[in-house]
């Protein structure tokens, strides 16, 4: 017998620099506090958060480097993250809800996908989160090997301040060289 279900979401697959995270989470039986899409609230109540379910839920993490990324493609780095999460839980989940409109492969057959899922499912917003802090402190750890990135400010997301420091520096050894990185900054 499994777990119970396991909520699945990604964070990192639009950036322009880094890893692509999954997290894979299961709440359990107990009260839980609302969660939401992890971009939909404030980046100091989604840390309070992550730590709350750190402490209290199941949880498993994948990350997919940009190198394999680079390799791959973003849409096959996601689904194995997505894939190690669930197989970084420390037991098989009786099933998994995958937040988007795809399943990874390994997962068919015992996942449901869920489009909005990180706005409606609790334990997908909360996989939302885990995913999304997991990554921006990843980020911001590489922040102080590429200072002049500013990846501790925009998590290596297609922002303008990004799009001018690499039109200045050109791609850090963490960015991404299959996606396009030069952008016309007006």
């Amino acid at each position: 017998m499994g777990i119970g279900v396991a909520g699945i979401d990604e964070a990192g697959r639009g950036a322009l620099a880094g890893p692509v995270v999954a997290a894979a989470v299961v709440l359990g039986p107990k009260p839980w506090p609302v969660f939401h899409d992890s971009k939909a609230i404030s980046a100091h109540r989604r840390v309070g958060l992550f730590d709350w379910i750190m402490a209290h839920a199941t949880v498993g993490i994948g990350v997919i480097g940009h190198d394999m990324i680079d390799q791959v493609n973003i849409l096959q780095a996601t689904m194995m993250a997505m894939v190690q999460a669930v197989d970084h839980l420390p037991q098989s989940p009786e099933w998994v809800w995958v937040d988007g409109n795809r399943i990874p492969r390994p997962l068919q057959g015992r996942a449901t996908p869920i489009v909005d899922g990180d706005v409606w499912v609790s334990c997908i917003s909360a996989a939302s989160i885990v995913a999304k802090v997991t990554r921006d402190r990843m980020m911001t750890e590489w922040s102080h090997h590429y200072i002049q990135y500013g990846f501790d400010r925009h998590f290596g997301y297609g922002t303008r301040q990004h799009y001018e420091v690499l039109n200045e520096w050109g791609p850090s050894p963490i960015h991404r060289h299959s996606f396009r990185l030069a952008k016309r900054v007006a």
